[in-house]
Parts: C-alpha cells; structure tokens; sequence
C-alpha cells in the first residue's frame, strides 16, 4: 500500500462506520468489493499513481487530477465541480499534500452517494413499483430478483408482464414467478401494456397484495411515442388504483458509462424518476457513473447489481460503497 493511501485512510477514516459494514456481513462487503474491482483500479488506481510519492500539488499535478476526472465516468458536470472545489481549497492551502486530497475526494463522493441513500418505505398497500428502462439494462432480471427478495421479507407479491412486444420477457418474467412463488398477471403478445398494468393492480387488490411490479418494454429515452406510452400506463395505474404507481424505478446498466446520466435525466424528465437501480457494476470500469446519476439527478439508490445471483442484488449503502471503491477496509 502506498504511503499516500495508507495516510489517507489515517485522516478520512470512519471506524464505526467500517466496524459496522463488517457487522452487516463480510462476505456481502468481499462480494461488493469484488465486484468494484474494474472500477477502482481504472479510478481510484489511476488517481494513486498520481498520488504516489511526495508529489507537490502544482499545475502540472492539477492538470493531470482534471483529466482523470474528466475520463472517470463521474460525468462532466460532477467532475467539474469536484475539481473547482479542489483548486479553490489548493488555493487556500486547505489540500496540502495528495494524502489530503484523496482523503477529500473520497469524503465528496461518498457526500454525493449519501444523499441518495433512502430507507424505502412501502406505504401503501398494494405498493405499486413501476420499472422503466432503455433494452437491455436487465429489467426483467431486475425485476425478479427483487420479487424474490421481497417474497423472502413475507411480501405477497403480484407481477404485471406488461412487455407484451417481447415474447422472451414475458417468459423469461415467467420463470422468475415460479421462482419466487409469486403469480403473474399477463396478456396475448401486442396486447395493450396499460391494460395489462390495470388488470395487474385488480388482481393485486383482490388478492391482498403487499407489493406490485410492473414490466415495462424496455425503450430508446428518445423515442417519444415510447415515452408516451410510457406515460400512458403510468396515468392508467393511477385509475386502477389512486395513488400509484408510488414508485417509478430506473433500471440503469453501469456498462454504458456517462450515457446512463443522459438516460436518467430524459426519464426523469419525462416520467418522474422516483428510485434507481443500478446492473452490472461488477463487469464495468465504468460504475463511477453512480456518483454522476446520483448528483444529477438527486433521487434515491434503491439496490445495486454485483453480479447474476439474487445476494448480488443489494441494497445500497454508500458507506459500504465508498469503502468498497477506495479500498479502506
């Protein structure tokens, strides 16, 4: 371990909070650990080799720091503003040395992730969660791991297979019901996806239901039609039940980088993003995207993706995460 990691764990250092993160399980944290290791060692790796050794914070440091900013998938605008604050603390001698530096970094981004963790509070009973995202983000996968998660916390859960253009969804949202125990309420391939969230909300009211989640045909963020129809089904649940959908839950894959941002902000735009969930960190360099997402857009974290088994789908924690992403415990 360098000498700048090691003083910067010294000075940044949380020991109630990392005693804790053990207590809530080591190897949870050794597979969260596992699954940032593309991402800290393209980030975190890349700023302590810059780090290294008894450097002087000058221009030339500087303009190095601003680059792997810049290239770090923390999004332009987060990067920016994390780098103003630096030269304005360089300039007041507040950051005296990279130890210090890294210690501050560290400190924004987990400042940034914090204000994006939420307790998720189911009030609403049956507690409709709409899921939106652009192909291939692993909705569907998302989708069924969280119904098999909640079913494990004594939820009764219904599913809406409202992709009714994908027969590969429908079937593939199939398979994780009869996983999970939970029944799923579906329709003829072309059938009205709002139809099909309406019939989904009735049949969880009459069954008691404690939780719903409803797929939706995974989109271009450009395409407006698709976004309309998105909209649609989403002031058809409102009919089917007042209220709902209480939730509208982005599914983002860490892989495409800065353009999740671009995603995001579209959908919340158009739709109203209420939570996130961000896939795949575990195959990525890129998952330091999450600081952009949750700087922009400022709605909570709901889980994250480390890898294709449902204890890969956590709950996020961004104590857990900073910890994880700059190696401190």
């Amino acid at each position: 371990m360098s000498t700048v990691k090691a003083e910067a764990e010294k000075n940044s250092g949380n020991e109630s909070r990392k005693s804790e993160s053990k207590k809530s399980g080591g190897g949870l944290f050794s597979r969260l650990k596992n699954g940032l290791a593309k991402t800290r060692k393209q980030f975190v790796g890349t700023l302590d080799n810059l780090f290294y050794g008894e450097k002087e914070i000058d221009e030339e440091f500087l303009e190095e720091l601003e680059e792997i900013l810049l290239t770090s998938d923390l999004g332009v605008k987060t990067s920016y503003r994390l780098f103003a604050q630096i030269e304005e603390k360089v300039s007041h001698k507040e950051l005296e040395n990279p130890a210090h530096l890294r210690a501050f970094l560290q400190g924004e981004i987990g400042t940034i992730l914090k204000r994006s963790e939420s307790v998720w509070e189911f009030d609403n009973k049956p507690y409709v969660i709409m899921v939106i995202g652009v192909n291939g983000v692993g909705k569907t996968t998302t989708i069924g791991k969280l119904a098999s998660i909640f079913a494990k916390q004594k939820k009764k859960v219904v599913l809406g297979a409202a992709d009714t253009f994908r027969a590969a969804a429908v079937e593939q949202l199939m398979i994780w019901a009869e996983r999970a125990k939970v029944p799923i309420i579906k329709q003829n391939m072309g059938a009205d996806p709002a139809a099909v969230a309406f019939d989904t909300v009735q049949s969880a009211v009459k069954r008691d239901a404690d939780v719903v989640l409803i797929d939706t045909a995974g989109r271009l963020h450009t395409k407006v039609n698709l976004m309309d129809e998105l909209k649609k089904i989403q002031r058809v649940l409102g009919k089917a039940l007042p209220g709902a959908p209480h939730e509208v839950l982005l599914i983002l894959d860490a892989n495409t980088g800065q353009n999740a941002i671009s995603q995001a902000q579209m959908f919340h735009q158009e739709i109203g993003v209420t939570g996130l969930v961000m896939t795949k960190l575990d195959g990525t360099a890129k998952g330091g995207v999450i600081v952009g997402v949750c700087d922009e857009l400022k709605v909570p974290v709901r889980y994250i993706g480390i890898g294709e088994s449902i204890a890969d789908l956590r709950e996020f924690s961004s104590d857990d995460f900073v910890d994880a992403l700059f190696d401190t415990v």
